[in-house]
């Protein structure tokens, strides 16, 4: 499903090159839930970003469901994006004045989908997440994770190939956050794609494969601090 070899990312000013992802090499197969973990200013946004057509990269190469996107003009990423990606953001990024229903049916109105096939879609998609009830409320009337679950279905909406989930639970408390993470293994066990990042080690492990990522590289973090235990998380390199 994804498959970045040798990938770099360099920031440039006239004096200074900051690589933000070096060398950095990632496979995920389809149906795979993987999270990628590090500490803060280690290139997992980055990645995310690249990850998601959002960004462009400086060199190495990035095959995304079989396809090479490191040639393609921004009107072919972008439309691939619309079509393949699916996004969850920590700040699930709604639209305040719309309504529950219309926030889901934003991505499909830029495929130029009719109406009736969006408000189908987004229909189906807010009964997957079990606010159907909430179809005419706006944002500010959801509590934090009825939010987050609103924006898992405008990403479901979209029948995307890859999910990519950037701290999905950081605005959460403790319950939200089991809620949504219950809600993402559900979704990985009927065939989801699922690339996450996280800071917390606990919602990590509940994925089926753990990556790390240290100063824009992706590492086997066992090797780089021998004797440190992590229990319950699975941590491999590329």
């Amino acid at each position: 499903m994804l498959k970045m070899t040798s990938l770099a990312k360099v920031y440039r000013t006239e004096m200074v090159e900051t690589y933000a992802l070096r060398d950095f090499n990632l496979t995920v197969g389809a149906g795979e839930f993987v999270a990628v973990t590090g500490p803060s200013g280690s290139g997992k946004t980055t990645f995310l970003t690249i990850a998601g057509l959002l960004e462009a990269f400086s060199g190495g190469s990035y095959w995304l469901d079989g396809v090479d996107v490191s040639q393609m003009d921004d009107d072919r990423r972008s439309r691939i994006r619309n079509e393949k990606i699916g996004f969850i953001f920590q700040a699930f990024n709604l639209i305040p004045d719309l309504c529950v229903l219309d926030n889901i049916e934003v991505p499909l109105r830029y495929r130029g989908m009719p109406a009736a096939e969006r408000k189908k879609r987004a229909t189906e998609a807010l009964a997957r997440v079990g606010l159907s009830a909430r179809a005419k409320h706006y944002p500010a009337e959801l509590s934090g994770g009825q939010q987050q679950r609103v924006a898992i279905a405008r990403a479901l909406a979209g029948s995307p190939k890859l999910l990519l989930a950037d701290e999905p639970t950081g605005n959460l408390d403790s319950q939200m956050a089991r809620s949504v993470m219950d809600l993402l293994e559900e979704l990985h066990r009927e065939g989801a794609t699922i690339v996450m990042v996280t800071h917390d080690p606990q919602l990590a492990a509940r994925a089926q494969r753990n990556v790390h990522v240290i100063d824009g590289q992706v590492v086997d973090i066992a090797a780089e601090l021998p004797g440190l235990k992590l229990p319950g998380l699975k941590l491999e390199a590329a």
